[in-house]
């Protein structure tokens, strides 16, 4: 069977089985195309809230499939590799973090959306990259404790100077290992690109951009932008999705070595076996620590809108 042969079978076994696909934007062209949403973790849990499927199937990692249960647990939330973890949302666990809450009483624990669903129940607020700034700022507190990625809170930091916030050393490793010496190598090899970046890359590295935003940022940043060349500065099938859906534009990796091995583990075949019914997980959780993980969500909503 072939990439076109899957993909028609997919199409027609998600419509018989009432199935809904999101893709996270880093997943592969091939599933990109048979999705039915694509885009960041936030945006297709709340997308995975106004489908009427009674199915869904997540082509991204753990906690974005967990986000979408907290949201729709009345849904069948299927990850489609078992495998495919975050290690930034791996990197720090509920006991690190009550003893950073014991010992920071006076502040308040804000929590990226890409962590745990059971770390998510001890945390005060949730953000994106896309939306930190403007919850941290809306927040009454002053004092913030942001988890896991110091590079985006080292962003928010630089971008709230009024706000005391104190970081934790954790992150995205596929961002952070990305070198001041690998972004201007990419800026000498194309001068007549803008170099646009994730906020989870090192903030050396996000000095040298024209631009500094989320996934979707970068993607209609570039779109809307008269210019014709880009550099991409997050996870590189980024780059190739925009070289397909702007194709009069060109678009450069900012290095080779931008790409997340876990959103890689998913594959077409693996999607096909879902819609079978015959693969990946069904996120099960408890729902106790459903409503105590949505908590932080709500709130992130209540302050960003």
């Amino acid at each position: 069977m072939n990439i076109q042969e899957m993909q028609s079978k997919i199409l027609k076994l998600k419509k018989e089985n009432d199935i809904c696909i999101l893709a996270h934007s880093y997943q592969r062209r091939e599933i990109v195309e048979i999705a039915d949403f694509t885009g960041d973790s936030y945006a297709l849990a709340k997308k995975a809230q106004t489908v009427e499927n009674k199915t869904v199937i997540m082509c991204g990692v753990r906690f974005m499939a967990e986000t979408v249960k907290i949201l729709s647990p009345e849904k069948n939330v299927i990850l489609s590799n078992s495998d495919a973890g975050c290690p930034m949302a791996e990197q720090m666990d509920v006991e690190l973090i009550e003893e950073l809450k014991a010992s920071n009483k006076e502040y308040a624990v804000v929590a990226y959306i890409n962590t745990t669903a059971e770390l998510k129940t001890i945390c005060d607020v949730c953000v994106t990259s896309s939306s930190a700034v403007k919850i941290v700022s809306s927040m009454p507190e002053n004092n913030i404790l942001f988890i896991p990625d110091i590079n985006l809170g080292t962003y928010i930091k630089n971008q709230l100077p009024n706000k005391n916030i104190k970081l934790v050393h954790g992150g995205c490793p596929t961002h952070a290992k990305i070198t001041v010496n690998e972004a201007k190598k990419a800026v000498k090899a194309h001068p007549d690109a803008e170099l646009l970046v994730h906020p989870e890359c090192l903030p050396e590295v996000a000095e040298l951009a024209d631009y500094i935003g989320s996934t979707s940022g970068i993607m209609e940043y570039a779109k809307k932008s008269t210019k014709k060349e880009f550099i991409i500065g997050t996870e590189n099938s980024i780059a190739e999705h925009l070289q397909y859906e702007c194709p009069d534009k060109r678009f450069y990796p900012m290095s080779k070595d931008l790409v997340c091995n876990n959103m890689k583990l998913t594959t077409l075949a693996d999607v096909l076996l879902c819609c079978q019914g015959t693969g990946g997980e069904e996120i099960v959780m408890d729902e106790n620590m459903r409503l105590k993980a949505k908590r932080c969500i709500d709130k992130m909503i209540e302050y960003g809108g």
